[in-house]
Parts: C-alpha cells; structure tokens; sequence
C-alpha cells in the first residue's frame, strides 16, 4: 500500500531506487538471524537447534517440550531425508503437488498482476481522469480486503472461499470486457457510463481476488504436500508461480495494445478453469480447526 501512495507522487525510477533501501537494510540483517532451527535438527546439529529455537522463542521460555516434539518429528521423517525430481512422479507426490502447481498457476493466469501492472493504463482507456488516484484506491481495497479473508479462511473454508472469489473475479473480468468491447460500436455520450462500469468490474476484481485466489492456494498448497517433499516441491510450485507471473507481466501490455477486450475474455477462461478445480473435482475438503488438510480426487489442469 505504501508503494501505491508513493506512486502518487514519484515516477517508476524514484520508487525503484525507493525500492533498494529495504534490501540494503536486509542484507546485513540476515547475518543476525538464527537458523531454523528444525532444519538444524533434521541434519542432525542439535546443540545449535536447541540454542536456535531458544533465540526464537524467548531466553525465559521453557523449550523443552518443543525440542522432544520436533526431535520426534524429525526422526520420524528421516529414514529418507533426500528427495529427488525423479521421485516427484510417484502418485502419492504427483497428484498433490500438480494441483498446488495447477492452482499457482492459474492464480497468475487469472491476469491479477496484469491488471495491477497496467492498472493506471487501464483506468486511462476507460476513461478515469485521475489515474494514479484510483491506483491507490485498488491497492488500498486489496489490503483491507485480505485482512478480511484473513479472518474467514478457517470459517468459510478453502474450498468455498475459492469458488466465491474465482466466480466473483470471472463475473468482474467479464464486465471489464464487454465495457472495453462495446467502447468501439457506441456513440461517446456512453463512454462515461463504459468507464464506470470498467472501474466497477475493476474494484470487484481486486476484492475478489483478495478474498481467496490471492492466498487460499499457497494454504492449500501447503496443506496438501507430505512432509518429506514439502520443501522441493514447494519451492517447484513456486517457480510456476512466478514464471507464470512473469509471462502474464511481460505480455498483458502487448496483448492491451493488441485488444483490451480480448485479453480480459482470455483471463476469464482461465479463472473457469481455477472454479472448475475448487468445485470438487479436484479438491475434497474437511472443514474445521482441527482438520485443516485437503484430500486429493484428481487433478486435469488445461494450459491455453
């Protein structure tokens, strides 16, 4: 949000360079912060584990308990500590990390980033005189908005807030589109009417993805991969995730130029697809505190 108000009064290159001075402050930073101290355990360092967790934790705090939990799951986990690319094909890690990777994905695809990117551009076709200012409001609803999902992931559950925000940013993406579309074959007294209704479908299109498609699926995917390929196959969802960031980033100001319409029916067909995973044939959820795990049906994922 702090980005977004900044870009109120600095160019791209000031809030780059604005962008630096967190890094710098990180850096030497990192070399203050202790290990983790569960990864310490698992190869075996323990005296450096136990001093790590109680850094953590707190010097007055009792750890002990804690250290016997993560012992036990530590040495419950390491009979094969090592897991390689070629062992992700077997079907008990197939299927849960092809639908963490399909869900990642299809959150890019949804064209969010696109539509933040070039935000202001898209504001200035539709015909919004104050560009930047309605920038900062969508950023200013997408933090107050995850605040709120933030609240309701454990009530409603992954699964229904899915289905909610994936149907919500469909109904808004087409909206955009038809506003955009008809643009081209109406006299210009509707123009103004077009642009609010862009800038309506815009908004619910930031809400919506704030209330589920923006977080459920790093929950879900980290709720669906077995322990021992957690860490790879995380980090391979995430590579999707932001390569397919990448992608949409580099290509939605081309495919704007190309049709500003056609683009936004283009992200509505991938978020079908995402609402096509959340409606059950991908996912079984069991709702609840003390359940918060998915069990895996099966998985077709289409990449357009």
């Amino acid at each position: 949000m702090l980005a977004y108000l900044l870009g109120l009064f600095a160019s791209w290159r000031v809030l780059a360079v604005i962008g630096m001075l967190p890094c710098t402050v990180l850096i030497p930073g990192l070399f203050f912060i202790p290990e983790s101290p569960r990864w310490l355990a698992k190869m075996g360092n323990f005296e450096d584990f136990e001093t790590s967790l109680q850094v953590l934790r707190g010097f007055d705090t009792d750890i002990s308990l804690e250290v016997n939990e993560i012992k036990k799951s530590v040495g419950s986990s390491s009979k094969k500590a090592t897991i390689w690319f070629s062992e992700l094909k077997r079907r008990r890690y197939y299927n849960p990390l092809l639908i963490g990777i399909g869900l990642l994905s299809l959150q890019q695809l949804s064209g969010i980033n696109g539509v933040l990117m070039y935000s202001s551009n898209i504001f200035k076709s539709a015909g919004v005189s104050s560009s930047k200012a309605a920038t900062f409001g969508i950023g200013a609803i997408q933090v107050i908005v995850t605040a709120i999902a933030a609240s309701l992931v454990d009530k409603a559950g992954r699964r229904a807030l899915l289905i909610m925000s994936s149907s919500l940013m469909t109904v808004s993406i087409f909206l955009v589109a038809t506003a955009f579309y008809l643009k081209d074959f109406t006299p210009k007294s509707w123009h103004p009417a077009l642009g609010i209704l862009s800038l309506v479908g815009l908004v619910v299109l930031v809400m919506a993805f704030g209330l589920g498609l923006g977080s459920i699926p790093w929950i879900i995917m980290s709720e669906i991969l077995p322990v021992n390929i957690k860490s790879l196959g995380g980090s391979v969802a995430t590579l999707a995730n932001w390569l397919t960031s990448w992608v949409v980033t580099m290509t939605a100001n081309l495919l704007l130029t190309w049709s500003e319409g056609g683009i936004e029916e283009m992200f509505v067909t991938h978020l079908l697809q995402t609402q096509d995973i959340a409606l059950g044939k991908i996912l079984f959820q069991i709702k609840g505190s003390n359940l918060k795990w998915l069990i895996c049906v099966s998985f077709e994922v289409l990449i357009v």
